[in-house]
């Protein structure tokens, strides 16, 4: 069957992408060394986080150190997984036989080889949560990190190799935690991104409707862009509450990913504070066709996403104590939407008049 998105082509693309990014040789000692230390990083991180949170998974985490190409190869099958009810859903509404799919199909995978080999460059370190199959029982539940970005960072700003490599740790063995110590929060997840791709209408009508609302919105003082990407542009109003849970949901995981990577390495880790913030500005640093990038996909709504989080977490713990928190892992339900993230007290109120009833 011919799909909707060239992924051969995109990964090609991607592969060229990321070979500009310099950086060290994949195959420098150096480089090919630190599969040991992650492993023995992401061991002790595990440790760390169910101690610091109370979630644990059933088996334990596995590291895997991989190169800029490995790390694409497994984010195209991750992303082939994942947009697969919106490729098939433009399959079925584009005529195959004609020459417009063909150039439609090779322009969609060029556009996320660009996107998958730009990020290869920037990437640090992964938890898949998509990569889930009887048939790959090797390449399931990974913890990836990509050497050579990790290498070139550590180089750049001087930071010890073992303090580092630890709280990159600390941040992927948390999301980890999230999903596969609470046992409902995967299928939730997975649910929400398949109703949020489901608003995704490649109808030229719904394109020029969104054009007019970014417009509206812009001299309204809003910016879409900054909630989650393309995807939030094109949603209609009626379908904004799945971008709104979906939001929220990731806000709380990305924040409380930071926070417990900082509580969780506070008297083994003499330089997070340095490694914060010489991520935050990593995070923040891009320009030109990078940025509009970031602003497209919904990265730039991710890196909010951080922000907001950490300040939600924050406001609750002020207003209710540490562990009023956790009640956003007791069902569904109780998850934050974007609205409670950006004003906490709407959170805590339905969480106690829920309490009360």
């Amino acid at each position: 069957m011919t799909h909707a998105v060239d992924w051969d082509l995109a990964q090609k693309v991607a592969f060229r992408v990321a070979e500009r990014g310099g950086g060290p040789d994949v195959r420098s000692p150096q480089v090919r060394s630190i599969g040991r230390d992650f492993a023995e990083a992401t061991e002790q991180a595990e440790r760390l986080v169910a101690e610091a949170t109370g979630l644990q998974a059933a088996s334990e985490a596995r590291a895997r150190v991989v190169d800029r190409r490995s790390w694409i190869r497994a984010n195209v099958a991750s992303f082939q997984r994942l947009l697969r009810p919106l490729t098939d859903r433009m399959d079925s509404r584009i005529d195959r036989s004609g020459p417009m799919h063909e150039i439609a199909r090779t322009a969609s995978g060029a556009e996320v080889g660009a996107l998958l080999g730009w990020m290869s460059r920037r990437v640090l370190g992964q938890y898949d949560l998509l990569i889930i199959e009887d048939d790959k029982p090797d390449d399931q539940d990974m913890v990836y990190y990509v050497g050579p970005n990790v290498v070139s960072l550590e180089r750049r700003h001087g930071f010890p190799v073992g303090e580092f490599r630890l709280w990159l740790a600390l941040h992927e063995c948390t999301h980890r935690a999230q999903f596969m110590g609470i046992p409902w929060l995967r299928g939730h997840f997975l649910g929400l991104v398949d109703e949020a791709l489901d608003v995704v209408d490649p109808d030229p009508v719904r394109m020029l409707d969104a054009a007019r609302r970014l417009m509206e919105a812009r001299r309204g003082g809003d910016d879409p862009f900054r909630w989650g990407g393309l995807t939030a542009l094109l949603a209609p109003p009626s379908q904004q509450g799945a971008l709104e849970r979906l939001s929220g949901m990731m806000s709380l995981l990305e924040g409380h990913g930071d926070v417990t990577m900082d509580r969780a390495g506070a008297d083994r880790l003499s330089e997070s504070a340095r490694f914060g913030r010489v991520l935050r500005s990593r995070r923040t640093s891009a320009r030109g066709l990078a940025k509009l990038l970031q602003r497209l996909v919904g990265i730039e709504a991710k890196l909010y996403q951080y922000q907001a989080g950490e300040a939600f977490i924050a406001a609750v713990e002020r207003i209710e104590g540490v562990e009023f928190v956790e009640r956003a892992w007791a069902r569904p339900e109780c998850l934050p939407d974007m609205a409670e993230i950006q004003s906490p007290e709407l959170w805590i109120e339905r969480m106690n008049a829920s309490a009360a009833a």
